[in-house]
């Protein structure tokens, strides 16, 4: 698979699997993975450490992507993330770019509104919430 569109779409698929090494192969050796503002992980054996410790946070992953565009080994996603744990999902946009050299993922660098984010996340418990102290009513008898 050498088509940059292609590489991106089958890592952002892999991601879904929440099985780091399935990640991995799609990865350089001196990849770099930024979620920009923090600092980038550097090179393979980082990124899928770090891979792996938000997997084990995590029981779903879905990787929505609305658009996606290239410039010969530059592609750029917009996407809607979708984390769940248990009963608990949150789900905000993301931008993506990408660098492609020689199939393989060289930089992944993904965008987003942190306040939309956290946002989404409260949203996700709220809905929590209100599932929890919805079969908990539904469990009392009624007129006791």
């Amino acid at each position: 698979m050498t088509n940059p569109s292609e590489v991106v779409l089958a890592l952002l698929r892999a991601t879904e699997t929440l099985d780091a090494a399935q990640v991995a192969r799609h990865l350089a050796d001196d990849v770099a993975w930024q979620n920009v503002p923090f600092p980038a992980a550097r090179g393979k054996k980082t990124v899928t450490r770090h891979l792996e410790l938000m997997n084990r946070a995590v029981t779903g992953v879905e990787v929505r992507v609305h658009h996606i565009a290239a410039n010969g080994g530059v592609v750029l996603t917009q996407r809607t993330d979708v984390i769940r744990r248990g009963r608990f999902e949150a789900a905000f946009w993301v931008c993506g770019t990408f660098v492609v050299r020689d199939g393989r993922v060289v930089l992944w660098r993904d965008h987003y509104d942190h306040a939309y984010v956290a946002g989404a996340f409260l949203k996700g418990l709220g809905k929590l919430a209100a599932g929890a102290l919805g079969r908990a009513l539904r469990r009392q008898p009624v007129g006791r």
